[in-house]
């Protein structure tokens, strides 16, 4: 039995690191998944709050698992960990009944899951740290008690700078379809043999004589009876989800040329793309940086769209207020947050390959890119040593430490 809680606690804390990192990298991600909620369950008014929810629920989750993997501060996270089952296990229950929203965001964009299968999942986990709960007193640490608040602390640490990195630029790792690198067209490419969705076609049909409503199917509804049966009404329901592909309803609305999806997209030359999913909400200091970089562009003969899901009336505001160089087109707002997490971001393509993207603190100045290939500076850019890579290189540092001084304690006879 010890052997069997041992094992279930470090599978419980890799399940809670995993899940806690993987929303630590994308915090926006998080803020429009937990918008997305409140809105399903109609609490628009805690909207305002999604981002604080969305930094919280990250770092709670990753402490945790970290304090359960290293066995540390064991009791206070086998609370943590079954208060969470005790209140998610029943949630996602009742989000896969009522199905209000297409995927619950447990790991955010790294693996999706049908909430049923999140429901499944969360059954396994919550026997796990009900155990872990359980026999939480008899589990021994091997650190001090000093050791075990460094740690913890270090953890702290850790987690907050990937939060706040990946909150002030873009996350750290991308596990989006428009990652760069990613093709948009072959990304919205779906293969010939895949498979389709499966539908069953209800038909409701009135009796004349009772005035009772009857639900059919396709084999047995009556309609050779036309004596005692009319038809009322008819309804489809998905039987079985067929394949979708990774990018969909992408598509670039201009506003006097209409549909120019395809010719940005097969363009040999370089397009800019401004990402504001909802104008109202962008960072206006940007917008003097993208007027210039607009000028540029276009002097070089590049492609300078703004993609926007808000209204033609938004957009004149916004002209009013701040002259814009470039127009903003029309795009489907759940597409254009799901390009990338900055309001504005600026995109890079070439035939429909990402080439490179910036959040709105990061947008290239036009005194770098002046005489030079844009595909040659972003190449530069990348192979630069930038905060990120050293964020990699402290988070890889800080496991090995950890790995390194637990393998020496252990050998010093700790148990």
């Amino acid at each position: 039995m010890k052997f069997i809680a041992n094992l279930f606690r470090i599978l419980l804390g890799l399940v809670f690191i995993g899940s806690g990192f993987v929303k630590g990298i994308d915090p926006l991600g998080s803020e429009y998944k937990f918008i997305e909620y409140f809105n399903a369950f109609g609490l628009g008014g805690l909207n305002a709050s999604a981002l604080f929810f969305s930094f919280l629920l990250s770092g709670l989750e990753f402490l945790i698992g970290i304090c359960l993997f290293l066995n540390i501060k064991i009791k206070g996270a086998a609370w943590g960990a079954w208060l969470f089952m005790l209140v998610f296990t029943p949630l996602t229950l009742i989000l896969a009944i009522r199905n209000p929203v297409t995927d619950c965001g447990c790991f955010g964009d790294a693996f999706t899951l049908t909430n049923w299968q999140t429901f499944g999942k969360n059954v396994f986990l919550f026997f796990m740290a009900y155990l872990v709960f359980y026999r939480r007193k008899q589990f021994k640490s091997i650190y001090n008690f000093l050791e075990q608040t460094v740690l913890l602390f270090g953890s702290i640490i850790f987690i907050g700078c990937v939060e706040g990195y990946s909150y002030r630029h873009l996350p750290i790792i991308d596990f989006r379809p428009y990652a760069i690198g990613s093709n948009i067209s072959a990304g919205m490419e779906i293969p010939a043999d895949a498979p389709q969705d499966e539908y069953r076609i209800l038909l409701n049909y009135k009796n004349k004589n009772t005035g009772e409503i009857r639900e059919f199917n396709e084999q047995n509804y009556p309609w050779q009876d036309t004596v005692n049966w009319e038809f009322h009404s008819s309804e489809q329901q998905l039987l079985q989800k067929g394949y979708q592909a990774p990018i969909h309803d992408f598509v670039i609305e201009h506003p006097q040329w209409g549909d120019i999806t395809e010719e940005v997209l097969q363009d040999d030359n370089y397009t800019f793309l401004v990402v504001s999913y909802r104008i109202d909400k962008l960072v206006p200091e940007a917008l003097e940086q993208l007027n210039q970089l607009a000028d540029y562009a276009q002097a070089k003969g590049y492609r300078f769209y703004g993609l926007t899901a808000s209204s033609a009336e938004e957009i004149r505001q916004l002209q009013s207020i701040h002259p814009l160089h470039f127009d903003f087109c029309t795009t489907d707002e759940i597409q254009l947050k799901t390009m990338i997490r900055s309001n504005p971001g600026l995109l890079l393509l070439k035939k429909g390959t990402i080439i490179d993207k910036w959040g709105h603190r990061d947008i290239p100045a036009v005194e770098d890119l002046a005489g030079k290939d844009p595909l040659a500076y972003c190449l530069t850019e990348q192979q630069n040593i930038t905060n990120r890579y050293i964020l990699y290189s402290l988070g890889l540092l800080f496991l090995l430490l950890l790995t390194f001084y637990t393998l020496k304690k252990y050998k010093r006879g700790g148990k």
